[in-house]
């Protein structure tokens, strides 16, 4: 990863349809660019989260890698919504609900994903308009 880029990474679970929903979701409303992707079974994102110091293996569903800075959980998902295009940067504002009822809500719909929204049996593909952004 390139320590001067002004871009964050958002790690995801690359077999979770939820996840890669999610990420469909992101890149069409940060049209500057601003994040980058990888699957959290990649090597890269091993690599993204040991120099974040953050342990491999510590989340298992999103994580945002800002600066030397890993996110995960809730925190992780409003700092994303921040870096949108209006009207998501409002979703900031439940930043003021506790952590932890933030993460209990988190934590019951990554619990379910794949029962409520499937799995896949391999990871994402990016197509050719968006394989830039994505670093593995």
């Amino acid at each position: 990863m390139n320590h001067g880029a002004p871009h964050a990474v958002i790690l995801f679970d690359g077999v979770c349809n939820l996840c890669s929903g999610f990420v469909q979701f992101v890149i069409p409303r940060d049209p500057s660019g601003r994040f980058r992707f990888a699957s959290l079974q990649s090597p890269a994102a091993s690599r993204v989260m040991m120099e974040a110091g953050a342990l491999p293996g510590e989340a298992d569903s999103i994580v945002l890698v800002d600066g030397q800075r890993a996110f995960i959980r809730s925190a992780a998902a409003l700092r994303i919504a921040r870096g949108l295009r209006f009207p998501w940067p409002l979703l900031y504002g439940l930043v003021v609900v506790p952590r932890p009822i933030r993460d209990w809500v988190y934590d019951h719909i990554a619990r379910n994903r794949f029962r409520w929204f499937g799995r896949r049996d391999h990871c994402m593909l990016p197509g050719p308009g968006i394989r830039d952004r994505f670093l593995d």
